[in-house]
């Protein structure tokens, strides 16, 4: 029985590239993959095939396939739904729409507890550099440059790879490729932040869908409807996914958000209480870091919120 790797679902659809054509073109891996139906005890199983998956499959009369089996899988995204990522690249904007850092911190948080390495890619540096050819906004410009670099700096002392792009100027361009080379990545952000843009400027044959972004509302279309696996030149895939205006914590318990925090895990340990929430408990260290600086506010603010977010859900379930 054929193996191979799902590199698209569409409308109850799987579309298998078989293991003997991975490695070629583009082009050759459309003409190559099998169009296929799940089985349907994978439902009473409460299975469902994911892009990533890699699965064994049947041929049927008409020339499409069944799949028959999923393989076990080395990690497991809920939203976007893929599997078997090693990293996920956060794409968010510094303008248009604003950067909105409590949205990249919960996706860290998921991120984090899916244990997938982590790549926060910035995009539209040139919005931000745009004030610099206007003398009457030089100061402002200094002043959203210096914002920029904060946040840059902030994330990097946390442990987390940090990249500035500008996908209309061609700004940090090989530095994302080169991150993404050898190994299979998952692009996911706020939905308008350019994901689709950059990832056309990285492999301009792609000629994914853009969409502009309302002002008036701050948020953009959203232009991928899908989860796909696009090959990558020299090795490597990337799965450009649909964008999201928020995430829930459906997926996880109270006692998990902690350790998605990185600078809270060494300190979690010197708290009184093992199992330490770090919200009222006396003797928290990591409490205790928020006020004196050691960690940074907004982040401790967000824990906060995304703890009282979680503590809300199960009251009502």
């Amino acid at each position: 029985m054929p193996a191979g790797l799902i590199v698209k679902a569409l409308s109850g659809y799987y579309y298998v590239l078989p293991e003997s054509a991975e490695g070629s073109t583009a082009s050759s891996i459309e003409e190559a993959t099998v169009q296929c139906r799940a089985r349907g005890v994978f439902k009473k199983r409460n299975i469902t095939p994911l892009v990533g998956d890699r699965v064994q499959y049947e041929l049927t009369e008409n020339g499409e396939g069944t799949v028959t089996e999923v393989h076990p899988r080395s990690s497991e995204l809920i939203r976007p739904p893929v599997a078997n990522v090693k990293q996920a690249v956060l794409v968010f904007s510094l303008d248009e729409p604003a950067l909105n850092l409590q949205l990249l911190d919960k996706f860290l948080v998921h991120i984090e507890n899916a244990g997938l390495e982590t790549l926060i890619c910035f995009t539209k540096r040139d919005l931000v550099d745009r004030g610099e050819e206007e003398p009457e906004d030089e100061t402002e410009a200094q002043e959203a440059a210096g914002e920029v670099e904060g946040v840059y700096r902030l994330y990097e002392a946390i442990g987390y790879g940090v990249l500035v792009t500008s996908a209309k100027q061609g700004e940090g361009l090989e530095p994302v490729r080169e991150a993404l080379r050898d190994t299979i990545s998952v692009f996911s952000g706020q939905s308008g932040v350019g994901k689709s843009t950059l990832l056309n400027a990285l492999l301009p044959h792609l000629e994914l869908e853009t969409g502009e972004i309302s002002l008036r509302l701050g948020r953009g279309r959203h232009t991928t409807r899908h989860v796909e696996l696009i090959p990558l030149p020299g090795g490597g895939w990337v799965a450009d996914t649909p964008g999201f205006s928020q995430l829930d914590f459906l997926e996880m318990e109270p006692e998990q958000l902690g350790p998605a925090f990185r600078e809270f895990r060494a300190l979690s340990e010197e708290c009184r209480f093992r199992g330490c929430l770090h919200h009222k408990e006396p003797g928290c260290r990591v409490r205790e870091a928020s006020e004196n600086g050691e960690i940074a506010a907004s982040r401790y603010e967000h824990y906060l919120i995304f703890l009282a977010e979680m503590k809300d859900r199960k009251r009502r379930y």
